[in-house]
């Protein structure tokens, strides 16, 4: 848990733009953070906490930052496995509003604040990946539990990240990382007490691939609001063709809403946060910090679900989560 400045709030809201360069324009168009044509003493602090000499978001900030877009994931898996399992509604209309009230509002607050909200060709590779993701993840949640779902999902996006950096070469590390990460996960897919289902492991795995590409494209910079809005619409439009598979489950009120919950605050906004990190993260690390969501995830889903925690799940996890840790013990490449 990390504690917001005061006035950060307020501080995010006076922002107008935070560039790569580090330029930051307070909107004076704002009350909340102006008074008499001048920027309340506070708000200035908050902004100029999360600023270095440099002009840069400082690493506490953008730590903090990728800390809240976890929760927004863990978030994310909780809602989906509550409207899911509870049979509140279809995956298919589950995850159609969930994409289509993430992208009114994003849109709304674009067009608000002067960004670019209409999709251009650059951002159809994002839109695609998106919509692949949400498809997987809601069929899936129908029969797996909040943390085995977001552990095989994050395991299939670090391992996309991780061998999506290896460019330059693999080394044994990386490979030692890989082969123990892969273990947990074989481990938790083997037949036994307490295994999971492999349909819909295997729409979780695509879905993690399918991130992993989500956050690959989002490391390329740009600004964060207006990409995740476009990508967002885009990804409506993607996602309508799976609206025609039938589902026997009706859509309740109670589902409606979480579904909304799920797309305006843990997806739109818990992703326009991650990309503004993504471009300040090691590339590893854009994967493997990730991995903090299937434990906070699967304890959400303890307490406010009511789930098992079984053995297999934890040794698994932690067999992942080692895997992973290792993979950024890689030595710097000798030139």
């Amino acid at each position: 848990m990390f504690l917001v400045p005061p006035g950060f709030t307020a501080a995010l809201t006076g922002v107008r733009r935070l560039s790569g360069a580090g330029v930051v324009e307070a909107d004076h168009q704002r009350g909340a953070c102006v008074h008499d044509g001048q920027i309340d003493p506070g708000v200035r602090a908050s902004v100029m906490a999360l600023i270095g000499p440099d002009g840069r978001l400082v690493p506490w900030a953008i730590g903090a930052l990728a800390m809240l877009a976890i929760v927004a994931f863990a978030g994310n898996s909780l809602l989906t496995r509550a409207a899911l399992a509870g049979d509140l509604i279809g995956p298919a209309e589950f995850g159609q509003i969930r994409l289509a009230s993430g992208a009114v509002a994003l849109v709304i607050f674009a067009l608000a604040s002067g960004r670019a909200a209409l999709p251009r060709r650059a951002d159809l590779p994002g839109g695609l990946a998106l919509a692949i993701y949400t498809a997987g993840f809601s069929f899936a949640y129908v029969r797996l539990d909040a943390g085995s779902g977001a552990l095989i999902l994050f395991a299939a996006v670090s391992a996309t990240v991780v061998l999506a950096s290896l460019r330059s070469g693999i080394q044994w590390v990386e490979l030692a990382g890989l082969a123990l990460a892969l273990t947990g996960l074989v481990w938790l897919l083997l037949p036994g007490a307490g295994r999971v289902d492999l349909l819909p492991a295997g729409l979780m795995a695509a879905a993690g691939i399918a991130w992993g590409g989500y956050t690959l494209i989002g490391r390329q910079g740009g600004e964060p609001v207006g990409r995740t809005a476009r990508s967002f619409v885009l990804a409506s439009l993607f996602l309508l063709p799976a609206l025609l598979i039938g589902s026997t489950t009706a859509s309740t009120p109670a589902g409606i809403t979480i579904a909304i919950v799920c797309g305006v605050v843990t997806s739109a906004a818990g992703y326009s946060v991650w990309y503004l990190c993504l471009p300040r993260l090691p590339v590893i690390a854009s994967g493997s910090v990730q991995l903090a969501t299937p434990a906070v995830a699967a304890l959400g889903g303890i307490v406010f679900l009511g789930e098992p925690m079984t053995g297999r799940l934890v040794l698994a996890g932690l067999l992942i989560l080692a895997g992973v840790g290792v993979t950024l013990l890689r030595p710097p490449s000798k030139k």
